[in-house]
């Protein structure tokens, strides 16, 4: 049974946990290019954790989060608030600042 993160994401934002320095020097054996200086780098990476429910428009249609638990992807660098819950740091953000997802 997965544990419960105590956490559940509003509209389009998505729950992250950040990947660690060893993790990203992992993932250069699914052929992603890294920066060797990560104080350069203006994106982050991360695994999905949780995804709100999504936005809805004016016009009521509803945007769904383009993204599912379990996925890796890529985010912009200072654009998601950190929070912590059960001991482990997350970040979380809005879909509209997610960059990619690898597959």
């Amino acid at each position: 049974m997965k544990k419960e993160l105590g956490i559940i994401p509003l509209g389009d934002r998505v729950l992250l946990r950040p990947f660690s320095e060893g993790e990203l020097s992992n993932a250069s054996s699914l052929g992603i290019i890294l920066p060797q200086d990560r104080e350069k780098a203006q994106t982050g990476q991360g695994e999905v954790m949780a995804v709100g429910a999504g936005k809805m428009l004016e016009n009521g249609e509803k945007v769904v989060v383009p993204v599912s638990v379990g996925d890796r992807v890529l985010y912009s660098k200072y654009s998601y608030e950190e929070v912590s819950a059960n001991g482990v740091d997350y970040h979380i953000l809005s879909a509209d600042n997610l960059l990619a997802v690898f597959k």
